[in-house]
């Protein structure tokens, strides 16, 4: 009998890509997707998916990894836990940062975290680049030298006092960008607006965590996306948009894209699935909620449903950003903590693709309707995919990487703090029941997940060097 040619075989599962959903097998070869189709010759490790879904690994294009907080607080979660984490949820890529603050070599930076990933990643993973001290040596020398590395997304603050950069210096590091050939990716909020309320709060003795939401006024993002888009078509540089969180400033991107602009936009679990009422809990609890900007109203996530099926925004990463509810994490500034001294962020790589898969695939968002299963492939995996430039990412497709999450559309699975593999201790989707549950997940063709349990090993991930790609080519309008 011939030896099998290939390393495994998953059978009898439904397959679905972006743009089709059919019955086949698929085989892996080295790590690659070797062939798909019917009845295929066996493997010497085989699946059977039978009444499966064989879909593409979720791609997590915004997660916050054993990085350093401004403030100087460490995320709860390594490089390990955040990436088996992911995996757990069906997540096999992630993109993290690489976190410069004053007065450090973003060089060092890089190459340090660089050395942390690869110790600890289960899963593959890539880097933006945090430019927050944009001096000389940085956007001359470290920054054109480290895109052509492959490091090629930049992320800035327009707000927070130790990150934030000032218009002036936006438009030398867009102009960095376009001159080689990288994505800017900016938080994008107006910084003065925030601070004058936080003031006018914490004057009047609203310090509670709830009153971190009314800190950040739905204009302040508005103001900023314009002046953002503006500055990037002045430069003719494109850009991504975080964490998107009110219907205006939706409609900003849509109507940015639709004059041509080359303006991409993201939202998040938080702001689709969350309002700022989560925040309004007794004493410091509604710090676990606390995210900027923050989660608003039924009203906005309704717009934001909307504007992911108008392609106006084009994925939902997790913005995941662990912090433990203790002296270590969000309470790092005591029992009297104000709002603006409790750590934000909230933890979220392994709810991110079965909160969008209960919504988009097992409840039908009428959004979706027709399309649910393409639509939800095409948000976590295959658009970020392509405008992240991940080579061989992001599709089941002969020659990609077998990067592969196998569904039970029918498991019902209650969200608790106890069932989360990362270190963050919470969730903060707690008690919601969601139907659909990646069982099995592989990367590049290793099983990194087995019957819902992590089996990967700390270091078997790689890091994607990538060039910034069509995405990051100028308009030319």
């Amino acid at each position: 009998m011939p030896a099998p040619i290939h390393d495994l075989v998953i059978r009898n599962g439904t397959v679905a890509t972006a743009s089709d959903v059919f019955r086949a097998d698929v085989a892996v070869r080295k790590g690659v997707i070797s062939a798909i189709g019917m009845a295929l010759p066996p493997g010497r490790e085989e699946i059977d998916a039978r009444g499966k879904l064989v879909l593409p690994g979720g791609i997590d294009s915004h997660t916050h990894i054993e990085q350093l907080s401004a403030g100087g607080i460490m995320n709860a979660d390594t490089f390990e836990t955040a990436t088996a984490a992911a995996a757990f949820g069906g997540t096999t890529t992630v993109i993290s940062f690489a976190a410069q603050h004053k007065g450090m070599s973003l060089r060092k930076v890089v190459d340090d975290y660089a050395a942390l990933a690869e110790r600890g990643a289960m899963i593959d993973y890539a880097f933006h680049m945090i430019v927050s001290d944009p001096t000389e040596a940085t956007l001359t020398k470290d920054l054109p030298a480290l895109i052509a590395e492959g490091h090629s997304s930049i992320k800035l603050f327009m707000t927070y006092d130790k990150l934030k950069v000032e218009d002036e210096t936006l438009l030398d590091v867009l102009s960095v960008a376009r001159e080689n050939r990288a994505l800017v990716c900016v938080h994008a909020e107006n910084h003065g607006m925030i601070a004058w309320m936080s003031r006018k709060l914490l004057a009047a003795g609203q310090t509670a965590p709830k009153y971190h939401a009314v800190s950040h006024p739905r204009g302040s993002e508005t103001e900023a996306f314009t002046r953002l888009i503006t500055a990037a078509a002045m430069v003719d540089q494109p850009i991504m948009i975080f964490h998107v969180s009110t219907a205006e400033g939706a409609a900003i991107v849509g109507d940015a894209r639709r004059q041509g602009l080359k303006v991409f936009a993201e939202t998040c679990p938080q702001y689709l699935f969350l309002t700022a009422a989560d925040l309004d809990r007794p004493g410091l609890e509604g710090a676990k909620w606390m995210c900027s900007p923050p989660p608003r109203d039924r009203s906005d996530q309704e717009a934001l449903w909307q504007a992911l099926a108008l392609g106006d925004l084009q994925t939902v990463s997790s913005d995941h950003a662990p912090y433990r509810y203790d002296a270590s994490g969000k309470l790092s500034g005591g029992p009297g903590s104000t709002f603006k001294q409790i750590a934000n962020g909230l933890p979220g790589l392994e709810t991110r693709m079965p909160l969008m898969f209960d919504a988009m695939v097992s409840r039908r968002r009428p959004e979706f309707s027709g399309r649910a299963l393409q639509a939800f492939v095409n948000i976590t995996a295959t658009q970020p995919a392509h405008i992240y430039n991940l080579a061989g990412k992001g599709s089941i497709a002969i020659g990609y990487d077998a990067d592969i999450a196998i569904w039970d559309p029918k498991a019902r699975v209650t969200l608790t703090d106890e069932l989360m593999v990362g270190r963050s201790g919470y969730t903060p989707f707690a008690g919601r029941t969601v139907r659909g549950w990646p069982e099995t997940v592989l990367s590049r063709g290793r099983v990194v997940v087995r019957d819902r349990t992590v089996s990967g090993r700390a270091g078997g991930g790689r890091h994607i060097a990538r060039a910034g790609g069509w995405a990051a080519e100028p308009a030319r309008r």
